[in-house]
């Protein structure tokens, strides 16, 4: 079975570090989930979900011990006071430094306000074009980040729903690339309840690190 990276705990959450592949939720050919780990850790119950990332996202994953808690910590989502940021490797390198993308995006057939800031943290052009982006979330639309990316010309690499497909499948031979390269690094939370917490990146994301930019997110921290 697989084991939960587990990243920070006390009384009323529990933050792991979820891997790319790992399905949040159970559902129709999914044997193994967040969820159905969630309910074999040695805890009173299991903790519940409090938000959601995709298969292939990596990073920090809020869950809340209760009912009780899981609403209070929702409630922190809706009213603005949880702030996460992602970090993405793209091809090609954007326009600008750093920008809000403000597409609106279709969601179940309707068009959706959607927004997503961006800052480019490091880019190159040899021996592969490509930018590492971090970025922080308006909306929560789903897919955003890489509907919106990929609409700007700068698709997450490793995607396979949105991306580059050629592009990918030369990344997957000449350098072994498996995953999406978008991993949800830092989780803060303000307010009555004070917490900041760095999900490590994984290992695969230093092929694309030339400069060193990305150090401090190879490892974790959590600030009372």
């Amino acid at each position: 079975m697989k084991v939960l990276d587990i990243i920070y705990e006390d009384d009323y959450i529990l933050v792991i570090n979820k891997p790319a592949g790992l399905a949040v939720q159970g559902g129709k050919g999914v044997k193994v989930s967040v969820d159905s780990l969630l309910s074999h850790l040695d805890r009173a119950s299991a903790p519940l979900l409090v938000h959601r990332l995709d298969k292939d996202t990596s990073g920090a994953l809020l869950t809340a011990k209760g009912r009780q808690e899981a609403a209070r910590f929702s409630r922190f989502l809706n009213e603005k006071k949880t702030s996460k940021k992602y970090i993405a490797v793209c091809a090609g390198i954007p326009e600008k430094n750093e920008g809000i993308i403000k597409d609106e995006l279709l969601i179940h057939g309707n068009l959706k306000k959607s927004e997503t800031k961006y800052k480019v943290l490091e880019s190159q052009t040899e021996p592969l074009e490509c930018s590492i982006l971090e970025i922080e979330l308006e909306t929560g639309r789903m897919h955003q980040i890489r509907r919106h990316l990929a609409m700007h010309g700068n698709p997450v690499l490793g995607d396979d729903k949105y991306g580059d497909f050629k592009l990918n499948r030369e990344l997957k031979k000449n350098i072994k690339l498996k995953h999406l390269l978008l991993h949800a690094a830092r989780l803060t939370i303000k307010g009555e309840y004070n917490l900041d917490i760095k999900a490590p990146l994984p290992e695969y994301f230093k092929k694309f690190d030339v400069t060193g930019k990305l150090k401090n997110y190879y490892e974790s921290s959590t600030q009372p």
